[in-house]
């Protein structure tokens, strides 16, 4: 039998009784980090064997933890937070445990994407969870793009050096849309800032195009944002250059910084860029 487990967020305390019934229960469990899963055993004095189970060795560790499900051990399966598979290590073993009808049990807990929806305070019908958001302006802009065909509330994690970058792209494009940054949510510096696209990233640090990667921001960071309503393709596709430089202007951006990040979030030729950001700067 495969129990794959969801383990806190952040608290400890937030782990429920029957997943603790079922570390104790297993035969092994498969941890992502067995140093952070051995600090939750050790609080409930849990002696249960561990073995490593992480991306870089994912594959092999699933053919040797199927051979124990068919010879018919008990496996529990967690990652350093949430649930298994949701960003994180486990997809690849449960569908192999699907596929040869082998037992499996899914045992609920903490999720920091159903946390973050509910803290965010936005009203949706629905959401999408589209995991971590791209690297690179572009292919951010890219998924933007698609994201606002559906309209509705995105759920996305950020990294703490990428995250002022993220938000200056965003609020490129869509700076009048509701969000809110939620960090280290569950544990004792939780926090919750809401407000729009333009205004969170005013909020926090804003880079130029010769400035050091930002790395003040600390922590696990979820992005709640309402797109609101479905955008045709081309409105999608041509985001109001104008509207978004004196946006950015308006929040403190030098004329400089608002064309870099039209041409680089926006895909604008950079002299069109410079000129759009001159001539709203002579507006204002």
């Amino acid at each position: 039998m495969l129990y794959v487990c969801a383990t806190p967020i952040g608290n400890l305390d937030d782990v429920s009784p029957r997943v603790l019934e079922k570390l104790r229960e297993a035969e092994l469990i498969a941890a992502e980090d067995t140093r952070r899963t051995r600090k939750l055993l050790s609080r409930f004095d849990i002696h249960t064997p561990l073995t490593s189970f992480f991306r870089h060795n994912e594959l092999q560790k699933t053919g040797e933890i199927l051979r124990r499900l068919r010879a018919g051990s008990t496996v529990a399966l967690v990652t350093d937070a949430g649930m298994p598979g949701v960003q994180d290590p486990g997809m690849l073993l449960v569908e192999k445990v699907v596929a040869e009808g082998l037992e499996m049990s899914v045992v609920p807990g903490p999720s920091a994407v159903l946390t973050a929806l509910v803290a965010a305070g936005l009203r949706g019908e629905g959401f999408r969870f589209v995991g971590y958001l791209p690297r690179r302006a572009r292919e951010l802009e890219a998924a933007l793009a698609r994201w606002r065909r559906d309209g509705g509330l995105i759920v996305a994690f950020d990294t703490g050096p990428r995250l002022a970058r993220s938000l200056a792209c965003l609020a490129t494009h869509v700076p009048e849309s509701r969000a809110a940054v939620c960090r280290e949510l569950t544990k004792a510096h939780e926090e919750v800032v809401r407000g729009s696209l333009l205004e969170l990233s005013g909020r926090y640090s804003v880079p130029g195009p010769e400035a050091a990667p930002i790395g003040t921001v600390r922590g696990e960071i979820t992005l709640v944002i309402d797109l609101g309503p479905p955008l045709e393709d081309e409105a999608a596709r041509r985001p109001d250059a104008e509207s978004a430089a004196g946006a950015l202007l308006d929040r403190g951006l030098s004329r400089r910084d608002a064309a870099a990040a039209l041409h680089v979030c926006l895909g604008l030729p950079r002299r069109e860029a410079e000129r759009i950001a001159r001539e709203a700067a002579a507006r204002t």
